[in-house]
């Protein structure tokens, strides 16, 4: 994959921990109680909230990339 993906993780307000550059093609934001689940469902629910191109967002979906790192940043590692 090319384009870059910021992920987001909230915690609370104004309480987040983010990974990846601010210019980033798509950013992915969630909160941290559903940053493990299933992330595709959560998309669909609305829970998952994704900026930029939709295309990179099913990619990152697919890989698995959207999960590992999405569960390192709740994990506040």
């Amino acid at each position: 994959m090319s384009a870059s993906v910021q992920y987001r993780v909230a915690f609370g307000r104004k309480d987040e921990a983010v990974d990846g550059p601010d210019d980033a093609a798509l950013v992915i934001t969630i909160d941290a109680r559903d940053a493990t689940g299933d992330l595709t469902e959560l998309f669909m629910l609305g829970r998952l909230k994704a900026a930029g191109h939709t295309g990179v967002l099913f990619d990152v979906l697919r890989s698995g990339e959207a999960s590992a790192v999405l569960a390192r940043l709740s994990a506040r590692a």
